[in-house]
């Protein structure tokens, strides 16, 4: 298969390529997800070719698994821009909409190097919206909850020990209690509440008062 004609520049705002070939298709392509022997050199040529080349078989693949991912970044940015994502979650979002896992993770991947994904962040607005909606019983259940969503567990307790300042992980102490059953003994109830996460100096100020 030839190529026709490449159109660049001012095509398309996002650095998409319009790659015209002598079947009559076409493929929308974003350079930067050639394969490395195809990589961009250029802006005003971003390809290894020009017009007129007869493409290999790994040139056509290369070409066609850039416009996959141009496909699934455009969906993926759609999917940022309605809320804060994270990296696997985004992953399989992206294979529920049928993309195929290599294709998935090279996006993810890419969105992480341009900061437009970030799993620490994420971590850190999910904890303040939970904290902020009430739905936050302990700190180990907001841990065990980022980990359901496939954030690692570093990200997580950076995340949590960045939000959970003194005086708001005292809080949660206290409307955690509220709803504790009465008559535990001391001892239990600090063992209990190690147990839930909260810190050895929140507790020893619970405790001393």
């Amino acid at each position: 298969m030839t190529v026709v004609s490449l159109k660049t520049g001012e095509y398309r705002a996002d650095g998409a390529v319009k790659v015209e070939f002598s079947d009559g298709n076409s493929l929308l392509v974003a350079p930067d997800y050639l394969f490395e022997e195809q990589s961009p050199k250029n802006e005003e040529n971003p390809f290894l070719w020009e017009a007129g080349h007869e493409l290999s078989s790994g040139e056509e693949e290369s070409l066609r698994f850039a416009a996959a991912c141009y496909q699934a970044e455009r969906v993926a940015m759609k999917l940022v821009a309605r809320a804060e994502q994270n990296s696997q979650g985004l992953i399989v979002k992206l294979e529920r909409r049928g993309y195929d896992a290599l294709v998935a993770k090279t996006v993810v991947s890419h969105l992480l190097s341009r900061n437009l994904l970030d799993d620490g962040r994420y971590a850190e607005l999910w904890i303040r919206s939970r904290l902020a909606g009430g739905k936050a019983p302990t700190p180990r259940w907001l841990l065990v909850s980022l980990q359901k969503r496939r954030i690692d567990r570093a990200f997580s307790r950076t995340a949590l020990t960045k939000v959970l300042d003194p005086e708001t992980e005292y809080a949660l102490l206290l409307k955690y209690l509220e709803a504790a059953p009465e008559g535990k003994k001391a001892g239990y109830l600090r063992a209990r509440l190690k147990y839930e996460g909260f810190s050895y100096a929140v507790l020893q100020r619970y405790f001393d008062d």
